[in-house]
């Protein structure tokens, strides 16, 4: 496939899987447009492979979750080889890649993340499940904001764009608490449940959810805090690249904020965010991308999570 074909298919993939991020990817000029719609189809097709999903959706438990690991990291060796002409999602990597000059490790940092879940794994504590966070999520958003033209050592501008992707990765979390459970999974550090007197074996139970619905706030500020220390990786980028950032972050920030405030009614309704307040976003965070240098800080030069160099 050629570029066009690739990049035609990327779009259709956001369309499908997220239109939080389509939203905010409108923002962007078109050549960085481009480029992040073709590594979000990457990101797209593995996760799906891993989850068993169709452009996001219901999780379903999988029973071949160590095969599937082999299938993303196969495929995505053969693309970067150039031998996945006709594997469009897989394709978009090797493109991307070849545009911008993405350093490997990140690639392989998400795919551990995928291996994580591919192994049954469980967070123990708290730090276990930000490294988690940093695998599926963070390293994605280093990878995003190399696309936007941030220099692959420019370790400060990376840090905080880890940070939005480790507070989107939160968001999520405490959004699909119900679902994961259903798909056999468990993101809640095992310290969290036991400090509770949750039942890591059955979450969902009746007596559980007020607690449960806690825990589900917790991860909510925690979302919060990481998007309040990505904001300061913004005046690094161009205004459009901030204007989409900032779009991004306030839209999946809602998310994280209307989990806490629906309390145990987010553990069985899915929290999200409408056209109006997506287009709502749009319009806030024009402003904030011309008022962007508001949000650098010089307490310290790095952010929350403290990234592998």
């Amino acid at each position: 496939m050629n570029r066009a074909a690739l990049v035609d298919h990327a779009r259709e993939s956001i369309a499908r899987g997220s239109r939080s991020f389509a939203a905010a990817s409108h923002l962007f000029d078109r050549e960085t447009r481009e480029r992040a719609w073709l590594l979000y189809a990457w990101c797209r097709v593995c996760d799906d492979i891993a989850d068993g999903q169709d452009h996001g959706g219901a999780m379903t438990e999988t029973v071949d979750p160590l095969v599937r690991l082999d299938d993303i990291e196969r495929r995505t060796a053969q693309a970067l080889a150039g031998e996945a002409e006709d594997d469009p999602g897989f394709a978009a990597l090797a493109q991307v890649m070849d545009e911008v000059s993405l350093p490997y490790r990140y690639v392989e940092d998400l795919i551990t993340g995928f291996a994580l879940d591919a192994e049954g794994w469980r967070p123990e504590t708290e730090q276990d499940l930000l490294a988690y966070c940093y695998h599926v999520a963070g390293a994605v958003g280093c990878m995003m904001a190399i696309v936007m033209g941030v220099a692959p050592d420019d370790h400060q501008t990376l840090d905080r764009a880890c940070d939005l992707g480790i507070a989107f990765q939160l968001a999520n979390i405490a959004r699909d608490i119900g679902e994961d459970v259903a798909a056999g999974r468990c993101y809640l550090p095992r310290l969290w449940l036991t400090e509770q007197s949750i039942d890591p074996d059955d979450l969902m139970a009746a007596q559980s959810r007020p607690a449960l619905a806690l825990l589900a706030g917790r991860l909510a500020d925690q979302a919060s805090r990481y998007e309040a220390s990505a904001r300061a990786g913004t005046p690094a980028l161009s205004f459009q690249s901030a204007w989409a950032v900032l779009a991004a972050a306030g839209i999946y920030g809602d998310i994280a904020r209307k989990v806490k405030a629906a309390g145990e009614g987010a553990l069985t309704a899915r929290q999200f965010t409408s056209s109006a307040e997506k287009y709502g976003w749009l319009a806030r965070a024009a402003w904030q991308a011309a008022r962007r240098n508001q949000y650098r800080t010089t307490d310290r030069d790095v952010g929350l999570w403290q990234r592998p160099r």
